[in-house]
C-alpha cells in the first residue's frame, strides 16, 4: 500500500478560458439593444422659450436667371425688374441696406452654365447679402 500513496498525480493546470458564458451574455445584450433602439427617439428637442423674441418673417426675394443670362427679380411671384450683370451689384447693395437678413433665393434655367450661377451668388455675397439659397424643382 505504500506504492499507492507514492503515486504521483499527473494533473495539469487548465490554461484555456471558457468563452461560452461570455458569448451568451453578449447575445442577450445584443437582443436587448436591438429591441430598445427603435423606442429611443433622439430627434425630440425641448427648446426653451424666450419672452422677448420676435419671429422674423421676411419673405424671400427670388432671383431667376433665364436662358439669356438675364436676372429677373421677383417679389410675391411677380416680376419686378430685369437686371444684367452690371446692375446686380447695385441691387444687392440696396437689398443689404434695407435688410441684411432678408433671404435671397436664386433659381436658374437648366441650360445655364454653373459658372454663371456661381458668379451671381458671389456678387450677392460680395455686396452684403448674407442669406443666399438655391431653388430646385422636386421630382
Amino acid at each position: 500500500m505504500a506504492g499507492s500513496s507514492l503515486r504521483k498525480s499527473k494533473r495539469r493546470a487548465m490554461s484555456d478560458i471558457n468563452v461560452v458564458p461570455y458569448i451568451d451574455v453578449m447575445l442577450v445584450l445584443l437582443v436587448i439593444f436591438m429591441v430598445t433602439a427603435p423606442m429611443v427617439n433622439p430627434g425630440v428637442v425641448n427648446l426653451p422659450t424666450v419672452g422677448g423674441a420676435k419671429v422674423q418673417s421676411l419673405p424671400p426675394v427670388f432671383l431667376t436667371i433665364d436662358a439669356n443670362e438675364k436676372v429677373i427679380v421677383r417679389k410675391d411671384g411677380e416680376p419686378v425688374q430685369t437686371l444684367d450683370k452690371f446692375e446686380l451689384g447695385a441691387f444687392a447693395r440696396s437689398q443689404a441696406e434695407k435688410s441684411a437678413d432678408q433671404p435671397v433665393v436664386l433659381a436658374a434655367d437648366k441650360s445655364i452654365k454653373y459658372e454663371v450661377v456661381m458668379d451671381v451668388m458671389s456678387k450677392l455675397k460680395e455686396n452684403g447679402v448674407k442669406r443666399v439659397g438655391l431653388a430646385v424643382k422636386s421630382q
